[in-house]
């Protein structure tokens, strides 16, 4: 086994409790690598472990975070490549092996890990991985972006789930996208739509959010505050009509990962439309089922992102297609609790990256 590395890590020993930090020594097993965190970013997820009753895989005591950039400093037998490299840690880590990920299916492996559910996560100094799957980051092009390593953590997840999700939905240019959200991840899911060329329209409760996706990417934005659901509908019909767009095979993002938003993106289904639900909720919600049935419409599901996605996500922030500093701002590791005590009582105004001293 490699040499050990000296870290510290931030766990969750129960829900709505403090988590603690605690001293430990990390060494990579074969075909695995230890990562000096850059950066891990705080996702709605993660709270929702820490306040709403979700439950992780591996029992409690658990150090959370999956959205993870960092540097490999350690490598076991098979990951010596790695060495010194900079990456970005897939959100989910599929086998690569079994019957599921050998049909293209890798989002359904059962043997994957995800950091900060199946093993340990990266709100700590250092994390240990598999190296299989890992996303290589040419810091140069970050710097010519005006981007540190740490920035580009949340790719992880906000920025790699709806990038498989406009991928699936098969958005085209001409298409009209409408994202039902746009915070962290719903803010990249506009952008992504608007890269892939679609008319992006942008729905949300704060006028802040809004204000910042027109600035990047949003043809149009509603606050559903405003509006009743047959308000937004027709508001948006209209500004299809007027601008020459379609009326059907509308894709419907929701990515605020509540029952309201869910119900709103559910009633926006028009003929031919997508329903992609890349946002997460414990709530319940009531549909009518049917109205997939009578729209000749589907519904997809969106399960992290799989590693091969992952460079060409990475490009479109490298390209500048994606604008990921106006929606994420850095705060130490060791404030956690703080932040997300403030990140649940909706207090932060962009997603929170959490960086750890080293």
């Amino acid at each position: 086994m490699a040499k050990g590395v000296a870290a510290h890590r931030w766990v969750m020993t129960a829900p709505n409790q403090p988590m603690i930090r605690e001293a430990i020594d990390m060494a990579p097993a074969d075909g695995e690598v230890v990562i000096a965190v850059a950066g891990c970013g705080v996702c709605h997820t993660d709270l929702g472990y820490v306040f709403d009753g979700v439950r992780t895989n591996h029992p409690l005591a658990l150090t959370l975070g999956h959205e993870i950039s960092g540097r490999v400093v350690a490598a076991g037998q098979g990951a010596d490549a790695w060495l010194g490299r900079a990456v970005i840690v897939p959100a989910v880590l599929p086998c690569g092996e079994c019957d599921a990920c050998k049909r293209g299916r890798p989002n359904i492996c059962r043997k994957q890990k995800m950091p900060g559910n199946d093993i340990h996560g990266g709100f700590a100094s250092h994390i240990v991985v598999p190296a299989r799957g890992l996303c290589p980051v040419d810091v140069e092009r970050l710097a010519l972006r005006g981007l540190s390593l740490a920035d580009v953590s949340v790719v992880a997840d906000a920025v790699t789930t709806p990038y498989q999700a406009v991928v699936r939905a098969g958005v085209t240019p001409g298409s009209v996208a409408i994202v039902v959200g746009v915070g962290g991840v719903g803010g990249y899911s506009a952008q992504i739509a608007k890269a892939f060329g679609a008319t992006v329209i942008a729905i949300d409760v704060d006028p802040a959010k809004l204000a910042a996706i027109g600035e990047h990417g949003a043809g149009l934005t509603l606050n559903a505050r405003e509006h009743d659901l047959k308000s937004l509908k027709a508001r948006i019909s209209e500004f299809c009509k007027a601008s020459g767009l379609p009326l059907t095979e509308w894709t419907i993002f929701e990515c605020s990962g509540s029952a309201a938003g869910q119900t709103a993106a559910f009633g926006l289904l028009t003929y031919g439309a997508t329903l992609c639900v890349v946002g997460f909720t414990m709530e319940r919600v009531e549909l009518r089922l049917s109205n997939l049935m009578a729209f000749d419409a589907r519904a997809l599901g969106n399960w992290g992102c799989p590693p091969e996605l992952y460079p060409a996500a990475l490009a479109l922030v490298l390209d500048g297609k994606i604008n990921l500093r106006a929606f994420v701002e850095q705060r130490p590791l060791d404030d956690i609790n703080a932040v997300f005590e403030q990140a649940h009582a909706h207090k932060l105004a962009r997603r929170a990256i959490l960086i750890p001293q080293q």
